[in-house]
């Protein structure tokens, strides 16, 4: 008896799950996600049309329940659930998808807007005419076959495509570790390559692009860096830019409409995604310009109408669209395929060229196969004629002998033994006769009507075309350029029976920058003593009461185009643009002015617009007693926080206050430090140096022990009272020091 040790297996754990990945990424590569460069499928499409070919759904016979299909198709050939075979029967459905669609649905299988395909059990489906090019000689035993999953049923390998179904229809597949991205192309371009190709192996990619001029989508749209598809072309890489192609028209009182006619291919399958788009920029007002969204579609096209308010510059507003939405888009190109079980990136040339040599080998079993049924047909006619000039002598050999057995030995060997003859010159002539078996099989199954005239004049016409079409097939067979003639004949015939012209169009634009373009307006920002913060246009403004206006602690007059700057105890500066700031009514609270610009828990000191800045000088006095002055010019910025000046770690900014020109040059203003102990010190504003926003400042008071700065701001001559601390104080009863620097303090005179 085997111990419990003797049925353990060791195994290196790494080494076991490497082994295991790579099996796993392999099947994946090759049995799933990626398509052969010979017919441009991957094998759950292969699966599907060959379960349809075995369902007898071919263009001209009724349609079948999708469920069936899948039913078979997973039954059979794909056991790996049948959502996604659903899900490849309906993509194989979608005109907008691919140039020619290989499967003919009845039902709904979606649309272009993203709206899924109905179950199975509702929808219908049957072989399309762009099918039949890959399945038309599956008898001819012209490809491969393989067992399925199960031994049970045979499948071929490849399908026998006689048109260059990868580069025409392109694919998408996902992989472990690599994928492609081939884009469909047009089939008259295509067509017209290939030929090029087989009259002359030689040529280069750039030559073949006089052919082929690039991706043809069948959602249409505009390439917008037409000059890299060559390069593109040459490595099996890179990026083509895809743009909606717009038309402008006129609408109702003096706007203009943008019209979307054609979108990028990658937004098909997903046209209200980019409908929702629109319609969110429009309402969340970050194109100001766009009066309205709506979709206009159509069973005759696509038609995404973008109302533009009066007066607005509409090439501006497409190149916002173009850069904020997916109204133009990136389609990154990875042309990848398997080839003899190895996945490869292939240029155009060469992926032309895989096709071709598949089509020789096709080609060469297809005449191979006609070549030998010629002759096997020839063998029988030359046997009939044969029979139709000794029809007696066969006639006395089936009445002499006794058995089918016996009489067919005599038409092939001459064996007479036990056979009557009238004479011994017909048994002479009978030993005589040399008929093969298929011959002979044929004379006794010959009826008595083949001896009519009229058919022994069929019998001599058919030996006739046997005969040339064999000569012609041993031609084709040993001629290389004739065997081209014939591929090239076949692929002229599908250029006419799919004349799709060109959809998609070829350019070279630059994406120009968006300027932002908004009306101006006067605004009023309203903030109360919490800091709820909302807008106001100037009318109004205007009605609000005054004692209304009272409970908020600011109000900042800007315009729609400006920013808000908010000054904090941390020293910090933060912008928040006006048209960010809500409106709102007079009985609306707002919003944090934290929530605006994340403030983090620092404090606002001051709020003051943009603008303003500009002509004016900043007042920093720290809770250390520095001070400065600073050209506002400095906060010149497009960042929404950068810092406004240096501190110390402990230190923070007690006060910032604005400087205008007239204050700068006016000697009676006067900057007031008070301390937490009660001390006081006042000097003239004049005598504040300007500094850089980088610096810490100069000591404007000099601090006992741990006394620090509580109230510090300038006050004119006018000023009568500060109310600071719970107390109101005068500012002309502080004595003014002639030098700040010096730090002589006084103690605060209450009025």
């Amino acid at each position: 008896m085997k111990s419990q040790n003797d049925s353990i297996i060791q195994l290196d754990f790494t080494e076991e799950m490497r082994n295991s990945y790579r099996d796993y990424a392999m099947s994946v590569i090759i049995s799933r996600a990626l398509p052969d460069v010979r017919d441009g499928l991957k094998p759950v499409q292969r699966r599907i049309l060959y379960a349809m070919t075995e369902l007898g759904l071919l263009p001209d016979k009724p349609h079948r329940k999708s469920a069936r299909i899948v039913g078979d198709t997973m039954g059979k050939y794909h056991p790996h659930g049948d959502s996604s075979i659903y899900d490849a029967l309906v993509h194989l459905t979608e005109d907008y998808s691919l140039s020619i669609p290989l499967v003919d649905g009845h039902g709904n299988f979606g649309s272009i807007d993203g709206d899924s395909a109905a179950a199975m059990r509702y929808t219908e489906a049957r072989l399309s005419t762009g099918a039949m090019t890959m399945l038309e000689n599956l008898d001819k035993q012209l490809v491969p076959f393989g067992p399925n999953f199960d031994e049970s049923e045979k499948e071929p390998l490849v399908l026998p495509a006689t048109l260059p179904n990868l580069l025409i229809n392109g694919t998408t597949g996902i992989a472990v570790g690599m994928a492609t991205n081939m884009p469909p192309h047009n089939p008259s371009e295509i067509i017209d390559g290939v030929i090029a190709y087989m009259k002359n192996p030689d040529i280069t990619v750039r030559g073949l692009m006089k052919y082929i001029k690039g991706p043809d989508f069948p959602t249409g749209a505009i390439i917008t860096n037409a000059d890299e598809i060559a390069q593109i072309y040459e490595t099996g890489e890179g990026k083509i830019k895809i743009r909606a192609k717009t038309e402008i028209e006129k609408s109702d009182y003096g706007r203009q409409n943008i019209v979307i006619t054609e979108i990028p291919y990658t937004v098909a399958n997903n046209k209200s995604k980019l409908l929702e788009n629109l319609v969110n920029l429009a309402k969340d007002k970050v194109f100001d310009e766009i009066y309205d969204v709506r979709d206009e579609s159509s069973k005759e096209g696509i038609r995404l109408v973008i109302e533009v308010k009066k007066d607005r510059n509409i090439d501006n507003l497409l190149n916002g669209l173009y850069k904020k939405t997916s109204m133009e888009d990136t389609y990154g190109v990875n042309m990848l395929a398997v080839k003899d079980k190895q996945p490869i990136t292939f240029d155009l040339k060469s992926l032309i060229q895989e096709f071709v040599l598949f089509q020789e080998e096709l080609y060469t079993k297809e005449y191979e196969h006609l070549l030998a049924k010629a002759k096997n047909r020839l063998e029988i006619v030359e046997g009939l004629i044969k029979a139709t000039d000794v029809i007696d002598l066969i006639i006395e050999i089936l009445r002499g002998s006794s058995s089918v057995k016996q009489a067919k030995d005599c038409l092939i060997n001459g064996n007479v033994t036990d056979i009557n003859f009238r004479s011994k010159a017909s048994e002479k002539q009978a030993k005589a006769l040399d008929f093969t078996e298929a011959q002979a099989d044929a004379i006794l199954a010959m009826p008595l009507s083949r001896l009519v005239g009229l058919e022994l004049l069929k019998l001599h016409q058919e030996n006739d075309t046997l005969l040339a079409n064999i000569g012609e097939y041993n031609k084709i067979l040993g001629d290389k350029a004739e065997l081209h003639k014939v591929i090239q004949t076949r692929l002229k015939s599908y250029k006419k029976q799919f004349p799709i012209p060109r959809r998609t169009e070829l350019a070279n634009v630059t994406l120009e920058n968006y300027v932002e373009e908004i009306k101006e307006e006067e605004l009023f920002v309203l903030i109360d003593r919490f800091g709820y913060t909302k807008s106001v246009d100037a009318s109004s403004y205007s009605r609000i009461a005054a004692e209304n206006l009272e409970e908020y602690h600011h109000i900042i007059p800007l315009k729609n185009t400006d920013r808000l700057c908010v000054f904090t105890k941390g020293g910090n500066m933060h912008q928040v643009k006006a048209m960010q700031i809500p409106k709102g009514r007079a009985k609306d609270k707002g919003v944090l002015i934290q929530n605006l610009c994340k403030l983090e828990g620092d404090e606002p000191l001051m709020y003051i617009s943009f603008e303003d800045l500009f002509d004016s000088q900043l007042l920093f006095i720290t809770r250390h007693g520095f001070i400065k002055l600073v050209s506002g010019v400095e906060f010149e910025t497009n960042r929404s926080t950068i810092a406004c000046t240096k501190l110390a770690d402990d230190d923070e900014l007690i006060c910032v206050q604005q400087v205008t020109i007239e204050d700068a040059i006016s000697a009676d203003r006067k900057v007031i430090v008070i301390t937490e102990q009660g001390l006081s010190l006042g000097f003239p504003l004049v005598e504040v140096n300007e500094l850089k926003k980088t610096s810490r400042g100069v000591k404007g008071i000099t601090l006992i022990g741990d006394d620090l700065v509580k109230f510090a701001g300038f006050v004119t001559p006018d000023t009568e009272r500060i109310d600071f601390d719970g107390k109101a104080f005068n500012p002309k009863k502080i004595r003014t020091r002639r030098r700040a620097a010096k730090g002589q303090k006084s103690q605060i005179t209450t009025k």
